[in-house]
């Protein structure tokens, strides 16, 4: 319980601090949404371009096990096993899943390039 004095001014010294602050995480939210860009995806084989878009997560077969490539991920190369890719992108409610032969990634700068040796979409 607040212990003002003046019970007036504490209302509206109370009720300016909650504006503020709710104001205040509107803007956050506009800036996150129209600044927090998604990360460029690119999957190659071999004979085509299989993927060029946005995602927001990259979900990877390593060859030590599955791991995932977020927005702002530390630069990576990595080899790749057989096995299931899966495309997140904040704009879409259904994944994107596709199973690959083998291959590399690279995510540098917001940006995953995929070489798989072979690839099939689910």
């Amino acid at each position: 319980m607040c212990r003002c004095a003046d019970v007036q001014m504490c209302k509206l010294k109370h009720l300016h601090i909650y504006e503020s602050t709710h104001s205040n995480i509107k803007n956050i939210r506009t800036f996150a949404h129209t600044h927090i860009r998604n990360m460029t995806l690119e999957i190659l084989t071999p004979d085509k371009t299989v993927y060029e878009g946005e995602a927001t997560s990259v979900i990877l077969p390593g060859t030590l096990g599955f791991f995932e490539i977020l927005n702002h991920h530390a630069p990576i190369i990595s080899t790749l096993e057989d096995g299931k890719v899966t495309v997140r992108n904040g704009a879409s409610v259904k994944d994107e899943v596709y199973f690959i032969k083998g291959g590399v990634v690279e995510a540098s700068n917001n940006k995953i390039i995929i070489l798989a040796e072979g690839i099939q979409q689910k």
